[in-house]
């Protein structure tokens, strides 16, 4: 397709002599948002960092397409001695623009705590200011690691809108790594389900409900009935 940004097809990767991946294809196209869901261990976050160059000891292909990608960790990673504002920016000193970051730093909903140090901030906030880095090298995909698992319930809803509204307002695909089944239904146009080792994509499960969604919307249940039988042929539950 000619709006892929992303193609992986990892045929083996080998961990500590455990084959952890076999035979895994994946296509990201634009706009899209895409969530790799699957037991502990399965290799999902494996394949994130294959994906984004982190993890070269495989059998298989990566394929940016030419784009700009962006990793958001499942801690925040924030270094303790810079502010907000620089974390956003720190991997670019020499040419810092210091308007975009400040810019960012309002989308994530942030406004006065441009100069506070990480100290200063919940776990919430935190991860925000690590996805508006995220979002600083203007990358066209942003791959997520469970970005919001060490949050609350309702900071975690909250952060889920915040992304959804970022991608769209930034015209950005997602490829995210959840063990949350809702979650992953809320936010995404497929579901890919991984079973466990040697892992594959068992399921590809298309969301076909428009954006923005309901919590409460019983289509989601009907969706979530699917993915769990899903992970259940896969033996995951």
């Amino acid at each position: 397709m000619s709006n892929t940004l992303l193609d992986i097809h990892v045929r083996r990767k080998i961990f500590a002599e455990t084959l952890v991946l076999k035979d895994v294809h994946l296509q990201l196209h634009a706009g899209e948002v895409v969530s790799l869901l699957g037991p502990s261990g399965c290799g999902k976050s494996t394949l994130l960092r294959i994906a984004a160059g982190l993890d070269r000891d495989y059998i298989g292909e990566v394929n940016t397409c030419g784009e700009q990608l962006a990793f958001v960790f499942q801690e925040p990673r924030l270094m303790p001695w810079l502010s907000v504002e620089r974390n956003i920016g720190f991997h670019d000193d020499n040419r810092y623009d210091k308007p975009w970051a400040t810019q960012l730093i309002e989308e994530v909903g942030l406004d006065g705590f441009a100069q506070a140090l990480p100290k200063a901030l919940s776990g919430g906030m935190a991860q925000r200011v690590a996805i508006a880095r995220g979002l600083y090298s203007r990358p066209r995909v942003l791959l997520l690691d469970e970005p919001f698992s060490a949050v609350d319930a309702f900071t975690r809803m909250k952060l889920q809108d915040l992304l959804l509204d970022l991608a769209r307002r930034h015209h950005i695909a997602l490829l995210l790594v959840t063990h949350d089944v809702d979650e992953a239904l809320y936010l995404s146009d497929r579901v890919l389900v991984m079973g466990n080792r040697p892992s594959s994509i068992t399921e590809d499960i298309a969301i076909t409900l428009p954006h923005p969604r309901d919590r409460r919307d019983p289509a989601l249940a009907s969706f979530k009935a699917q993915a769990l039988t899903q992970l259940q042929l896969a033996h995951v539950i």
